[in-house]
């Protein structure tokens, strides 16, 4: 049984019907461009069966069905799972079919919203407890936290499986606008369901974009090229020719174990770099602060601001599809502005960032200021997950412990962003007015929580300062 699955996600091998010469380069651009669409709106509509929760937070507690705590309790149950997945998947993903891994995550998460929208019906037909929902919603987020790890690994090694070195960093940078298409759907999408049918439309409308991405993914989403009948993408791209492959693969054969024991006394030497985890515990804090918009952003707009729902998810949307600029400028302008000096215009989005939340926090209910701040917030968030979230910890480590810098800063960035969920529930009701009488709920104090926020922002920001005259790690 066991090796019947293995054999199902294996990488596919050639293909014995070979494409003719005068058809190879149509063939190969042809399923090169499904590959990179594929992988692009797949991962896209993963992310609408990420965030479809955030959506659904304020009419979830209005309805008395969970309380913020246990929201933000079953939020940070994805982002831990994911955290470890994302880790885990990355390994496992270089030595699978990526559309057969791709598309299962996917089912899998589509699933669990599915459950999870039916849940919330048959409480209110079975009148189920709510310590018991409470449970079940924490279990199937925890399922989706793993599954939304079996994402970006395939989609990502469909690039270097079908784009040559040359445009390879260009598609990279379109793809990683994904997720910010994806947040940005979510809001307007799901909000538009709830808002017509209630919060448990939300969650069957995510497992509808979910099954439609699965879609895309099996049709599109091709192996490799060798399994179509194609020659490797270096002897497509003219990078290399066969007899180079041959000659590098049998190389590859004799010093595999010499390799491998250099690469873990590099990656061992990472894990001591101070300036690594300066890094990494800023780029946590920056995710404490780019989360607690995403997740409680909708829920502060309609209970401190007075905003309706379709109103902020709008609002909240401007922030990801701004996202989307702050990313592609980001390592042009370092690039080309300042010659790879990442510090400066990581400091000045940090800045930009703090007073861009603080403008959303205390500046009022006016619809002009509050989309101007989630433009301004979705920019600097744009430019610090680019610089902080990974080019600056690849900028101090050699080459080869790229892969390991970017774990650290990772897993971090995800374990906190799980903290931030539990203390934003916990502030959110811990502060909440309560009726003297009936107990329920009258107002919400945003004190504490804005101040948390506020300052993991400022924090993040701080922290690569002590990193300015630390140079690339020689090992």
């Amino acid at each position: 049984m066991l090796k019947r699955f293995l054999e199902f996600y294996r990488v596919s091998g050639p293909s014995v019907a070979k494409v003719p010469a005068e058809k190879a380069d149509k063939t190969y651009r042809k399923l090169r461009t499904q590959a990179f669409i594929a992988a692009t709106i797949g991962y896209s509509l993963y992310y609408v069966c990420r965030t479809s929760l955030n959506v659904m937070k304020q009419p979830i507690i209005d309805a008395g069905f969970l309380d913020a705590t246990q929201l933000g309790i079953i939020g940070a149950c994805l982002y831990w799972t994911y955290a470890v997945g994302k880790f885990i998947n990355g390994f496992l993903a270089d030595h699978c079919n990526i559309k057969k891994f791709m598309a299962t995550g996917l089912i899998l998460s589509s699933a669990a919203n599915f459950i999870m929208g039916f849940l919330g019906v048959w409480e209110g037909l079975a009148g189920v407890t709510g310590g018991v929902m409470f449970l079940m919603f924490a279990i199937m987020w925890t399922i989706n936290g793993w599954s939304q790890s079996m994402g970006a690994p395939p989609a990502i090694i469909s690039l270097s499986r079908w784009y040559p070195l040359k445009i390879r960093g260009t598609f990279y940078g379109f793809f990683s606008a994904s997720h910010n298409f994806g947040e940005g759907l979510s809001f307007v999408f799901v909000s538009l369901l709830v808002g017509a049918a209630g919060w448990q439309w939300g969650f069957f409308g995510a497992a509808l974009a979910g099954v439609l991405g699965v879609s895309l993914i099996i049709l599109w989403l091709h192996d490799n090229p060798e399994s179509k009948g194609l020659e490797p993408v270096e002897i497509l791209a003219g990078e290399k020719s066969r007899e180079q492959l041959e000659m590098e693969a049998k190389a590859k054969e004799v010093g595999a174990a010499d390799e491998k024991a250099e690469s873990g006394r590099i990656q061992r030497a990472v894990l001591r770099n101070p300036g690594v985890w300066i890094l990494a515990l800023s780029s946590a804090f920056m995710y404490m602060s780019r989360y607690a918009i995403n997740e409680w952003g909708m829920f502060f707009l309609q209970k401190v601001k007075g905003f309706g729902l379709q109103e902020a998810a709008f609002i909240i949307a401007v922030n990801t599809v701004m996202g989307i600029i702050g990313t592609v400028a980001a390592g042009w302008i370092s690039d080309t502005l300042f010659r790879g000096d990442r510090k400066w215009p990581a400091l000045a989005a940090g800045i930009l960032e703090s007073i861009a939340l603080l403008l959303f926090l205390y500046g009022g209910d006016s619809w002009f200021v509050n989309v101007l701040a989630m433009t301004l917030f979705g920019i600097s968030i744009g430019v610090l997950i680019c610089f902080i979230g990974g080019l600056m910890a690849v900028d101090l480590v050699p080459r080869k412990a790229t892969g390991a810098a970017l774990g650290i800063v990772g897993l971090a960035s995800y374990v906190a962003a799980g903290l931030m969920n539990v203390i934003s529930g916990w502030l959110i009701d811990g502060q909440a007015l309560r009726d003297e009488v009936t107990g329920e709920i009258v107002r919400y104090d945003f004190t504490y929580v804005s101040l948390f926020w506020v300052g993991a922002a400022v924090i993040s920001f701080i922290l690569p300062i002590f990193n300015w005259k630390k140079r690339q790690q020689e090992i």
